[in-house]
């Protein structure tokens, strides 16, 4: 199984091919999906530090484009599978913002 490093807290697993926003929330991290995983609304972006992500698709590259994400580092959580490990650092969550998570993201 794969593991993802989140920098400042405790790793956590992943199942293979598992979306990374619910390997993160079912590991206890109180990440942000307010669009419920359908990559809309970028609450869920992380900036992966190591490892690979994979390719971007075209629903995360359009709205990545829409909202002037331009670094290749900053990527939606609900976009990647993990395929292996990772390291990843939270740009947004619950506790930060005060936000409500949001609907949990299908499987």
């Amino acid at each position: 199984m794969p593991t993802v490093q989140i920098e400042g807290r405790e790793a956590v697993t992943a199942a293979e091919g598992q979306k990374l926003v619910l390997a993160l929330e079912d590991g206890g991290v109180d990440v942000l999906h307010r669009c419920g995983g359908n990559a809309r609304c970028t609450t869920c972006a992380v900036e992966v530090v190591g490892g690979s992500a994979g390719e971007i698709g075209e629903a995360e590259a359009t709205v990545r484009g829409n909202k002037g994400i331009t670094d290749p580092a900053i990527r939606l959580s609900c976009q990647i599978n993990v395929h292996g490990d990772l390291t990843v650092k939270l740009i947004k969550t619950v506790e930060s913002t005060g936000l409500d998570a949001g609907p949990r993201p299908q499987d």
